[in-house]
């Protein structure tokens, strides 16, 4: 069985994301993962020496608020689903995930950024887009 894999944030637009791969999984009987990729802030790194923190009670807090965003739509659904959670930077990781598990498409996000500050902070649905060897459904932000 093939995979549609929706890959969420914690950002508004991921309860879209999760409806959109919940329509692509019933209309394809597709097997549905919900896949979340903790990658910390690269800010984290440089206040290392100056303050404490721990990257896992971080992960752990990102991941409870991603999760608790879209767990009433997961569970309105109706639909069998696998929850994934990894670590590591985005494009790659999801890519890989999607690889992984045969999936015939990935569903994704974009919080609208463009020109420039997409450049300096990266996209991580552009950076999908290129990495995949699946197709890619990204799902426009209404809050852009």
């Amino acid at each position: 069985m093939t995979a549609i894999v929706a890959a969420i944030d914690n950002s508004p637009t991921a309860r879209s994301v999760v409806a959109r791969a919940i329509e692509q999984a019933r209309y394809t009987g597709s097997a549905l993962h919900v896949l979340h990729v903790f990658h910390p802030p690269t800010a984290i790194y440089t206040m290392a020496g100056t303050f404490v923190f721990d990257e896992e009670d971080l992960a752990g807090a990102e991941r409870d608020a991603v999760w608790a965003n879209v767990a009433p739509d997961l569970d309105a659904a109706d639909l069998d689903w696998k929850r994934v959670d990894l670590r590591g930077y985005p494009p790659s990781a999801i890519a890989d995930y999607a690889t992984e598990v045969d999936a015939a498409l990935v569903v994704i996000g974009t919080r609208g950024r463009g020109g420039l500050s997409s450049l300096v902070l990266g996209s991580t649905s552009q950076g999908l887009i290129h990495d995949a060897a699946c197709d890619v459904l990204v799902v426009k932000s209404s809050h852009s």
